[in-house]
């Protein structure tokens, strides 16, 4: 494997993706910076998830290299903005926050409203709600048959519930605009739409929104297209490494299988 890394050589990247990734129990991180132009993995390391390691991916790319960067995409932790940003870094860098991490919010806010009204309700009426977590969560499109049928009932059921699904499901067009003025009609449409709706998990999750909209709006340049679902899917792909492994104990090897994972065998 080093082998495989040294033949690929050092690299230099212009679109990077920056994530965390659990290691074992008690919030113990690692740091994965992705090239997203060559999609593969660069870099893992770090102590956790501060600023302070995420320096230390910088420091190694070094001043020259990290000039080269033009685009930043990452979840909205702060310390990955604040590190990328510092005047020997890459200041110059785009931040694109994934969009995978932003729905994640919008799930949560989702199912915060299906805990309220299953705490609401009382005997019957709590039967469509208990244990649909996933079922409201999900795309419809991605549902089998028997998942859209309980879908239908509990939306036809509450009527909370299905303004917050049909919400939910709309707000995945904001990335589908191609300009920011369009994207941002959309999102005070939408964020009027919450008005007289007592929905407050969503309420909180669009004042987010418009905290970090220069990172979300950034999708709508032309060459800020790139492919967002690579981040998330190799997250996915580690995960299956350590299940693969029953956990790898010695993290230099872990280090090493993350970086090769995407290289063609020697």
């Amino acid at each position: 494997m080093r082998e495989q890394l040294r033949r690929r050589g050092a690299p230099r990247p212009k679109v990077i993706g920056i994530d965390e990734v659990s290691i074992k129990k008690g919030h113990s991180y690692r740091i994965v910076v992705s090239d997203l132009e060559r999609r593969r993995p660069i870099w893992f390391g770090g102590k956790d998830r501060t600023e302070a390691s995420m320096d230390e991916f910088y420091k190694g790319l070094g001043p020259s290299v990290s000039k080269r960067i033009r685009l930043a995409v990452m979840d909205m932790w702060k310390p990955f903005r604040t590190s990328t940003l510092k005047a020997e870094h890459a200041p110059q860098a785009h931040i694109l926050f994934d969009k995978f991490h932003v729905v994640r919010h919008l799930g949560e806010a989702l199912d915060q409203v299906r805990k309220s009204e299953y705490k609401r309700l009382t005997g019957k009426g709590r039967r469509f709600i208990k244990g649909q977590k996933y079922t409201l969560l999900s795309r419809r499109e991605n549902l089998m048959q028997q998942g859209r049928q309980s879908l239908k009932l509990l939306l036809k059921a509450n009527k909370r519930l299905n303004t917050a699904y049909v919400l939910k499901e709309s707000f995945i067009q904001l990335w589908d605009y191609q300009t920011e003025g369009w994207a941002r009609r959309f999102f005070e449409n939408w964020r009027d739409a919450l008005k007289w709706q007592r929905l407050k998990p969503y309420e909180k999750f669009a004042k987010m929104i418009d905290r970090h909209w220069d990172g979300i709006a950034a999708y709508c340049k032309p060459e800020n297209k790139v492919a967002l679902g690579f981040v998330e899917g190799f997250n996915n792909k580690i995960r299956v490494l350590q299940r693969r492994a029953y956990g790898l104990r010695d993290e230099e090897y872990l280090r090493l299988k993350i970086l090769t994972c995407m290289l063609s065998q020697l």
